[in-house]
């Protein structure tokens, strides 16, 4: 996926309020088999009818209408035309989802395709749970992921476990946290404690940090436990040079040249960007949290070119997890020839929607079963797989902050059947 279409999907926060709250899933996800092929449709629609068991909930009005009408593009992209796709405008509000939600569903749709935002899902998820008919909403946030609700959207418990995984292929094991006090640092934290308790690792050591050096400054010094790792080196400093001989200033010259010994964690995940991420790395590398002995972990929003700019002065070597764009080139292609312009940020996820609706539909049952099939489903942007509970898993690959961009490390998986991914 290109950087800023990916960007604006993992940072739904901003245009949904979502507050991303509610508990990580725990555990490594375990699926087998080659998963079901998400490719789009050939010929005409998958399903006869001008309104036929699909519904897709998007804003064709207010302020993210240009957005809702390129999802619409790709979930018909997916299906092959607008044949059998009962198109419903939210307007981009709670209620006008829950309105369009319960006019699809009496008009005979059997699963719904969005909404966008975590607000919209959530009312729209009891008039479809009444009538029992699943839902792929779009939203990244995951407490409104639940059994017959799934949430499309790349969550941060999807990146942090990818991240664990591979910190812990790269030999690392004690894990600490620094983040900032907001509900995209809080949403990070419960994932990296429930992913590193997955993998086996020690309980992270997490803290929260308020914007702005004055109030990063002292939890930056305590998580680094500088004074414990500063101090004995400062004493023997100190009594080198209190001897006031030759070989008290040689060892005094020999001291000042000695590395301060590594902080108690060799993996450090953090979750800020801009401005904020750059005042953080400069207190970090004043005490003494530096490459190698530690590996910087951040989120997909280090690919934004500012943000990474940012992150390269100090945290190179650092590792954030995120769509392979291999996978997108396909699904970009079809776009490109079908409505001449390249697609823009979420439309992925309603193609995503759109060809899983499609691939139910020629099977002839919209049911949870067929939904969390065990082999997943292989979408625009890799594997991805549904769960009883709402959740959805993605093989992500890893990227590698170096000077002046970024470089691909880890690709993402082809299934999910290998173990940790």
């Amino acid at each position: 996926m290109g950087v800023r279409a990916w960007l604006f999907l993992v940072s739904m926060l901003a245009l949904a309020g979502c507050a991303v709250s509610g508990p990580a899933p725990s555990g490594t996800p375990s699926f087998y088999g080659t998963p079901t092929r998400l490719k789009p449709a050939s010929g005409s629609a998958a399903v006869p009818g001008e309104t036929g068991p699909i519904a897709l909930l998007v804003p064709l009005s207010g302020p993210n209408a240009a957005r809702g009408a390129a999802m619409r593009q790709a979930a018909e992209l997916a299906l092959g035309g607008g044949g059998g796709l009962d198109v419903r405008d939210t307007g981009g509000t709670p209620g006008g989802a829950a309105a369009a939600a319960g006019q699809a569903i009496s008009a005979g749709a059997r699963i719904v395709l969005g909404p966008l935002t975590a607000a919209e899902t959530s009312a729209v998820a009891p008039v479809a749970r009444r009538a029992g008919v699943p839902v792929l909403a779009f939203t990244s946030d995951p407490a409104q992921a639940r059994p017959g609700v799934w949430t499309l959207g790349l969550t941060p418990a999807e990146q942090v476990r990818r991240l664990v995984v591979a910190a812990r292929s790269d030999g690392r094991s004690r894990f600490a946290a620094l983040l900032p006090a907001n509900e995209f640092g809080r949403a990070m934290r419960e994932a990296l404690l429930a992913a590193a308790a997955s993998s086996g690792a020690p309980a992270p050591v997490v803290r929260l940090h308020e914007p702005g050096m004055r109030a990063m400054t002292p939890v930056v010094k305590e998580l680094a436990d500088y004074a414990g790792r500063r101090g004995p080196l400062d004493a023997k400093l100190r009594a080198a040079r209190a001897r006031h001989d030759a070989e008290g200033r040689q060892e005094a010259r020999e001291l000042s040249r000695a590395s301060v010994p590594p902080p108690p964690f060799d993996a450090l995940l953090l979750a800020d960007t801009g401005e904020e991420l750059d005042e953080l790395s400069s207190l970090l590398a004043y005490y003494d949290v530096a490459a190698p002995q530690v590996r910087f972990l951040g989120p997909a929003l280090w690919a934004d070119p500012a943000t990474r700019a940012a992150a390269t002065r100090a945290l190179a070597g650092g590792w954030y997890a995120a769509p392979d764009p291999d996978y997108r080139a396909g699904f970009v292609s079809a776009y490109e020839e079908k409505f001449g312009a390249a697609p823009p940020g979420l439309a992925d996820l309603a193609f995503d929607a759109g060809a899983i609706a499609r691939v139910l539909a020629q099977e002839g049952r919209f049911s949870t079963e067929s939904l969390t099939r065990s082999n997943g489903f292989a979408g625009a942007d890799g594997p991805l797989a549904l769960t009883a509970d709402g959740h959805v898993h993605r093989g992500l690959a890893i990227f590698e902050l170096k000077r002046g961009g970024s470089a691909l490390v880890d690709k993402a998986p082809r299934t999910l059947a290998a173990p940790g991914t």
